[in-house]
């Protein structure tokens, strides 16, 4: 919107204010805004930049500090001493000026008329406006005309004149007509608004509703009959006029609201808010609130005020009466009435419920129902052994009801615990390590109580928030105990048969009674052992071989049990745990036990063979491999060591196609060594390429034999 409909608009609505006011009655003292509403200034052919023309009087009352003025013709602006001054030479004006002043304490309009204007055609827009053309071409400056005003809810008849407008002469050509465009005229929702196309009188054709549209901004201008503008269009600004058609509103029907016990009087509960759907700047919708009816109302029918205009609830009662404990309910109920018109017989009202909990503070402290609690628990056995219970007058299921619990003397060994059943609020005493009976058959605890929240400042924790619990011990009869357990000792596998492992050591912890104790072998995975029933002592039944697959680690594992004589007898457990020293029993072997080679001597006639040994260095690694002692074998083959578990087999010269069985013999490095005289399959192929053609039958010592017996002869005669 431009600079002047908008302050022709602010116009307006001050002069409905002022009128309001005036029809009220008024106020006395200072009055913020223009002092004087009416202001005139004599034109004399040009107004001269720089120049004061008037002086206004404005007063916000409170010192005009900030305030800021804005006038319709952006030619002219009012300086720091109230005085009008143009911006720069004017040589035509409009007839009216208006002057808006606005601060944080006053808002408000005056009126300027210049006279002395040259006369002007009336037969234009422009002309009738009174507005100078001070550039030789046309002014794109829009061209304005008073708003007009309309009440909401009218009646029948219609259509109503509402106004019309003195800016377009009635001494026009009579071949122009008016036009009315825009929203409410020939746009959505059309048809609310016509003019007379003669006389420029603007109508309202139904009843409006300020509510759904507050304002409507039309255009105003003239055509000849064949639509051709003539001049135009001018703003015409519409403002609905509110009535009293609302009601108040509350969002919700029913508030919740909270306030503490012991609160004093004047402490904010809650704020409750209505809505008037009717124009906020008038009595319509100015709220007042208040409370009809308080359930119960017990002690005091007045417990509560709310403030008529804020909608705070506040409370009136004394804080010693406010007390959850004593009150007859802990929810009270408030009716509350908002009514329009500032609370006014007239004003129409809206009614809600607000539902205020008084909530607790923990001003009680909790109290043992018992000054002593007994309990009896077995030796040995863990869990819970006695609940406790305590009073609290405080509000359930908050922090100030409920209980902390704490062993505060009595259990050096941490062998208690206590715990709060969420439940019913009780302490639990649990036995969380094994009682000893005969270490100690009575326990005496002292148990202290509090709440998870703080207590208030002048309330304190008294002798009954503490207990003391005896807890007496009784005796089982409790099985041996190994120690130590595991029992570990090292022993040389292969040890002979009957040879001493180890000595078994269980106790009986019942030192008040005398009982004798039996061994017996429980869990002997291999078979090796036996166990002396009286002293525990443990021999070798079968050989030990640390190479056998019940033994993980080097280690082997028995587990052994020992009873009592009691009644009825107890039994303990214990593990023995047998460290195998390796002793040199096992021979090494080839690894693979076949390998491939070509029959041609001068390509790919080498094979990788390796050794392992299932002891222990130094009982294994490294190895020697050598040819068997056959005779010539030494002319065909060549063994040679690779590293300490690996030796190459070479092919000295070309072979037949065929599978040999090679004699070797490996030694270990043992003390004393061991040695093994093996047969590795040498497979003799047919090499092409990349591929090895081998045969696939079955291997032929005596070819071998025969070969080396062939290659003998022919070396003696070579020599003979």
């Amino acid at each position: 919107m431009e600079i002047g409909v908008r302050i022709l608009l602010a116009f307006l609505v001050s002069q409905v204010a002022r009128i309001g006011g005036q029809e009220d009655g008024g106020h006395e003292g200072c009055a913020p805004g223009f002092q004087v509403k009416h202001y005139q200034v004599a034109f004399s052919g040009a107004f001269q930049k720089g120049q004061a023309l008037i002086q206004v009087e404005f007063d916000d009352c409170v010192g005009n500090e900030d305030v800021k003025f804005e006038v319709s013709d952006p030619s002219f602006y009012v300086d720091g001493d109230l005085n009008l001054v143009p911006q720069r030479d004017v040589l035509q004006s409009r007839p009216f000026l208006f002057i808006h002043g606005l601060s944080a304490h006053a808002d408000d309009m005056a009126q300027v008329e210049v006279t002395g204007l040259p006369v002007q055609s009336p037969h234009t827009l422009r002309g009738i406006l009174g507005v100078g053309q001070t550039l030789p071409f046309r002014s794109k400056r829009s061209l304005l005309i008073p708003p007009m005003i309309v009440t909401e809810n009218q009646r029948a008849p219609f259509p109503r004149k509402i106004g019309k407008s003195h800016v377009i002469s009635t001494g026009r050509l009579g071949n122009h007509i008016f036009r009315l465009t825009g929203p409410g005229a020939d746009q959505d929702p059309k048809g609310l608004f016509t003019i007379d196309i003669d006389t420029g009188e603007v109508s309202v054709s139904r009843s409006l509703d300020r509510e759904v549209i507050d304002s409507y901004q039309l255009e105003v201008s003239t055509t000849d009959f064949a639509g051709n503008l003539v001049e135009g269009p001018a703003t015409l600004v519409i403002t609905v006029i509110d009535q009293n058609d609302n009601r108040p509103i509350f969002r919700e029907t029913r508030h919740t609201g909270e306030v503490l016990e012991g609160s004093p009087p004047g402490t904010t509960v809650m704020t409750m808010t209505a809505f008037d759907a009717d124009d906020p700047a008038t009595n319509n919708a100015a709220l007042r609130y208040n409370i009809v009816r308080q359930l119960p109302d017990k002690p005091s029918p007045n417990m509560f005020y709310i403030d008529a205009e804020r909608g705070d609830i506040v409370t009136v009662i004394s804080d010693k009466l406010l007390d959850r404990e004593t009150l007859p309910t802990t929810t009270y109920e408030l009716e509350i009435v908002a009514k329009d018109m500032a609370g006014s017989e007239v004003g129409l009202t809206g009614t809600a419920t607000a539902t205020i909990t008084i909530t607790d503070k923990n001003d009680h402290a909790p109290e043992f129902t018992h000054p002593l609690f007994e309990a009896d628990v077995y030796e040995g056995s863990t869990g819970v052994v006695v609940n406790l219970t305590v009073d609290d007058r405080d509000d359930p299921d908050t922090g100030a009801w409920r209980a902390i619990y704490s062993i505060i003397n009595g259990d050096p060994t941490l062998s208690f615990e206590i715990q709060t059943n969420p439940d019913n609020n009780e302490g639990m005493l649990s036995v969380a390590k094994p009682l000893d009976y005969e270490a100690a058959a009575l326990h005496t605890l002292l148990i202290k109580v509090e709440n998870e929240d703080a207590l208030v400042p002048d309330v304190g924790y008294g002798p009954s928030s503490t207990a003391t619990v005896h807890v007496t011990v009784l005796d089982i009869n409790e099985g041996p105990i190994f120690f130590p357990d595991p029992l570990i000792v090292t022993r040389m596998e292969n040890i002979p048969l009957g040879s001493f492992v180890a000595s078994l050591n269980a106790t009986d912890p019942d030192i008040l009674q005398i009982q004798s104790i039996r061994y017996a072998v429980l869990r002997d995975p291999a078979g090796w052992l036996s166990v002396s029933p009286v002293t525990g002592t443990v021999n070798t039944s079968a050989s030990l071989d640390r190479e056998s697959p019940l033994v993980r680690d080097n280690k082997y594992t028995a587990v052994f049990i020992a009873t009592d004589n009691g009644s009825p007898p107890a039994t303990g457990t214990g593990s023995l745990v047998i460290h195998l020293e390796d002793y040199n029993d096992n021979a090494p072997y080839v690894v693979p036990s076949e390998a491939k080679v070509c029959e041609d001597a001068h390509d790919r006639n080498v094979a990788i063979v390796g050794v392992r040994d299932n002891d222990l260095p130094p009982n294994a690694a490294p190895f020697n491999i050598e040819l068997g002692k056959q005779l010539g074998l030494d002319k065909t083959w060549k063994v040679t060591r690779v590293n300490s578990t690996h030796s190459q087999i070479m092919l000295l010269h070309s072979l037949k196609k065929a599978n040999y069985q090679l004699p070797l013999l490996i030694t270990d490095s043992g003390v004393p060594p061991l040695s093994n005289n093996t047969e590795v399959k040498i497979q003799v192929c047919v090499c092409q390429k990349n591929k090895m053609h081998c045969s696939s039958g079955h291997s032929h010592r005596a070819s071998l034999l025969v070969l080396l017996a062939t290659l003998l002869l022919a070396l003696l005669c070579k020599y003979h």
